[in-house]
């Protein structure tokens, strides 16, 4: 039974699914709303779906079953030229013996718009990706990120309500790739278009996003903002696909209230957490801590959790120094310590403790960590 239309979606996905074989589902019973004038995120490593799921809402795939739809009107038999989608691609897609203006009015003159209005528009969007010399120029005379730009100008100079983007950034330096996140939400703020955007680089999805859609084995595991998807993982696959973790193996010894749980260690510690996987007494967990939550040192007012550790390894990164510790029998527990000049307390072998809020430690079900 299809579920009722929400009025400011732009897509639905409703029980949607892939198979190239017949046999193996690539997208498992997808049901996916992303709002009109969003910018959402299908983040996941390879084969887990995402990049299927942008082609099937683009019209390059089938669905083997279930219905898409694109404001409210179902799109399965409607062919890629007809759906009204702008589409950028990794390798940019632009036509290499044409120059920047053809490129851009092409998208245009295929819809018969008239020639007045494609110059109008052209200029437009060479201004807005900050290309406006750049039109008479060939793509091969232009740099990587000056391509990609003219590529994202191409997707929207039709002025279409949909901007879908597969890895688009994924060609490019680090620096130019992190100044093109930026210029992209910047686009998406000021054009109000929707947007669906997939990579399977984490930090870009954080940076971009108003909501990521988290994709593992065929199914999103989890759907959140940016920061809900950080700070309350719902599983281990997000809290460890999503930044970094220290992970405690331990077995719940009490289940409160208030849903917070005590954890016996696997080397004797007691520890408190809140309780995301195991639902009884008795069940193994992995603990997750953020690095950047634990404390060296702690006092009894800013942590709930105090374990002894030794300082096996320091790397200075400048904001922040990297230690890698040895704590209840993990030798690799990172703390992010924050760079406020020089301090005794952190020394390559000294003996120290570490502790942590109760609320930033997550009790996740421990078969969950074997992906």
């Amino acid at each position: 039974m299809a579920k009722e239309p929400l009025s400011d979606a732009m897509v639905r996905f409703v029980n949607v699914q892939k198979s190239y074989d017949g046999e193996t589902l690539v997208v498992k019973n997808l049901n996916l709303d992303i709002a009109r004038g969003e910018f959402l995120t299908m983040l996941g490593p390879s084969g887990s779906g995402k990049t299927t799921t942008l082609m099937m809402l683009a019209g390059f795939e089938p669905a083997t079953h279930g219905e898409i739809y694109l404001k409210d009107r179902p799109i399965n038999n409607v062919p890629p030229h007809k759906r009204g989608i702008g589409m950028v691609f990794q390798n940019y897609a632009l036509f290499p013996h044409m120059s920047v203006n053809e490129n851009l009015a092409f998208p245009l003159q295929v819809r018969n718009v008239p020639k007045a209005q494609i110059e109008e528009r052209v200029a437009r969007v060479l201004k807005m990706v900050e290309l406006p010399q750049m039109g008479n120029r060939r793509p091969g005379q232009l740099s990587g990120g000056q391509q990609q730009r003219i590529a994202v100008a191409r997707a929207l100079v039709f002025e279409p309500d949909l901007v879908l983007m597969d890895e688009p950034l994924g060609a490019l330096d680090k620096q130019l790739r992190e100044q093109m996140q930026y210029e992209i939400k910047h686009i998406h703020e000021r054009l109000g278009v929707t947007m669906v955007y997939v990579t399977h680089d984490q930090s870009e999805a954080l940076t971009m996003s108003n909501r990521i859609a988290v994709f593992n084995d065929g199914v999103v595991q989890q759907l959140s903002t940016p920061a809900e998807l950080y700070e309350r993982p719902v599983n281990s696959f997000v809290a460890q696909f999503i930044g970094e973790n220290n992970k405690l193996k331990g077995t719940v010894a009490e289940i409160g209230a208030d849903n917070v749980a005590s954890v016996k260690l696997e080397t004797g510690e007691l520890v408190k957490a809140l309780v995301i996987g195991p639902r009884e007494k008795g069940g193994r967990t992995l603990l997750s801590v953020r690095p950047e939550r634990v404390e060296i040192n702690p006092t009894a007012q800013t942590a709930d959790v105090i374990l002894s550790g030794r300082i096996a390894e320091l790397i200075y990164l400048g904001d922040h120094i990297r230690a890698r510790l040895e704590v209840a029998g993990d030798n690799n527990f990172i703390v992010k310590v924050p760079n406020k000049g020089a301090s005794n307390d952190v020394a390559e072998g000294r003996e120290v403790k570490v502790g942590w809020k109760a609320a930033d430690c997550r009790a996740l079900d421990f078969a969950e960590f074997r992906h």
